[in-house]
C-alpha cells in the first residue's frame, strides 16, 4: 500500500495493490450488479443508447468530427454512470438503492462534479482541435473528406503516416482522459472528495499499475467497441454493466482511512 495524503489532519488515501485478474473480477462485480436492478439497469442503458443514438446522428456527416464523437461518449458515459456508482454503493452499504437516488446523487458533489467537468471539456475541446488539425494536415489540397473517403483512408496501408498520427493523437487524449477519469467520479460519489484530489488519486492509480489499467481500459474499448454495431444497441446492456464494474474498480484500488480513524 502507497500513502498519498501524509498528513494526519486529512483522510489518508492509498492505493491498493491489484492484479491482472481484478478488471475480470470487478466485470463479473458489475455483472452481479446489473442483474439484481433489472429495471434501473434498463433504463439506464436506454439513456446510453439513446445518447449514442444521437452523437452518431450528429455527426454523421462530419467525419472530421469522429474522434470528437467518440471522445464525447467517454466523457459523458462516466458522468451518466454516476447514477449506477449509487446503486452499487448502496447495495455494498446493504441499503436499498432506488431510482430517485441515482438521479439525484450529484446534487451534493455539485461543486466537484462542475469542477471535473470543465477539466474534462477542456482536454475533449483540445482532442477535437488536435484531430481536426490532423485532418487539415493530412486532406489540405482536396477539402475534407466524406463518411466513404474517411474509411478508405483510414483502412488503406499507404496512408500510414495519417494512420499514426491520428492513433498518436487520439492516444494519447485518450489515455489522459481515461488515466484522469478511471477512479475520480466514484471517489467523488463516495467521499465527497473535492475534483483535484479526485484526479490526481485516479491518475496515482494508473501510473503505480498502468500495465493493469491498461487491461481494464483494453476490455472497456473493446466491450463499447462491440456494443456500437449495430447501431449501438449494446450499449442497452454494456452501458450499465460497465457503470456498475467502474464502481468495483474504485473500490478495489483505492484505500481511503478518516483522519479521525487514524
Amino acid at each position: 500500500m502507497q500513502q498519498l495524503v501524509p498528513d494526519e489532519n486529512q483522510d489518508r488515501i492509498d492505493i491498493a495493490s491489484i492484479r491482472f485478474s481484478d478488471p475480470f473480477r470487478w466485470l463479473w462485480m458489475g455483472l452481479c450488479d446489473m442483474v439484481s436492478k433489472p429495471w434501473i439497469t434498463l433504463f439506464y442503458g436506454i439513456c446510453f443508447w439513446l445518447m449514442a443514438l444521437m452523437v452518431l446522428y450528429v455527426f454523421k456527416s462530419n467525419p472530421e468530427y469522429t474522434l470528437s464523437a467518440v471522445s464525447g461518449c467517454l466523457l459523458m458515459g462516466p458522468f451518466l454512470a454516476m447514477g449506477l456508482y449509487d446503486v452499487s454503493m448502496h447495495m455494498e452499504r446493504g441499503k436499498p438503492p432506488s431510482m430517485v437516488s441515482s438521479l439525484t446523487c450529484w446534487e451534493s458533489h455539485l461543486k466537484s462534479m462542475g469542477m471535473l467537468i470543465m477539466v474534462m471539456v477542456v482536454l475533449e475541446l483540445l482532442w477535437g482541435r488536435a484531430s481536426l488539425v490532423v485532418f487539415a494536415v493530412f486532406f489540405n489540397t482536396g477539402g475534407m473528406p466524406n463518411t466513404a473517403s474517411v474509411l478508405e483512408a483510414v483502412f488503406n496501408p499507404q496512408n500510414w503516416e495519417f494512420i499514426a498520427a491520428y492513433i498518436c493523437v487520439g492516444g494519447f487524449f485518450a489515455g489522459l482522459v481515461f488515466a484522469s477519469m478511471m477512479v475520480s467520479i466514484p471517489m467523488i460519489l463516495d467521499r465527497d472528495t473535492d475534483a483535484i484530489t479526485a484526479c490526481i488519486t485516479s491518475m496515482r492509480v494508473f501510473v503505480d499499475h498502468t500495465a493493469v489499467s491498461m487491461v481494464w481500459g483494453l476490455l472497456i474499448i473493446a466491450l463499447v467497441v462491440l456494443a456500437l454495431l449495430p447501431s449501438a444497441v449494446g450499449l442497452l446492456v454494456v452501458g450499465p454493466w460497465l457503470g456498475f464494474a467502474s464502481w468495483h474498480a474504485y473500490r478495489g484500488s483505492v484505500r481511503v482511512t478518516e483522519a479521525n480513524a487514524l
